[in-house]
């Protein structure tokens, strides 16, 4: 039995993936048929940092900094 999430249940639009911000404030969501990349629609977000393995652009801003 497959079972949606509460969300589903109720109608609200929103997404299952995390959305994560870059250092410029660029966005993308680890679900890649996302297609709303806006705070609301999310209930994971991250910061690039926090991502494991780290982000590109951060050591870019450290380096550049």
């Amino acid at each position: 039995m497959v079972r949606e999430c509460s969300l589903c249940d109720q109608g609200i639009e929103h997404c299952h993936g995390t959305l994560v911000v870059h250092v410029d404030t660029s966005v993308e969501c680890t679900d890649p048929l996302c297609e709303d990349l806006v705070v609301d629609t999310h209930e994971l977000l991250l910061e690039c940092h926090q991502v494991g393995n780290g982000c590109e652009c951060v050591a870019v801003v450290r380096v550049t900094a």
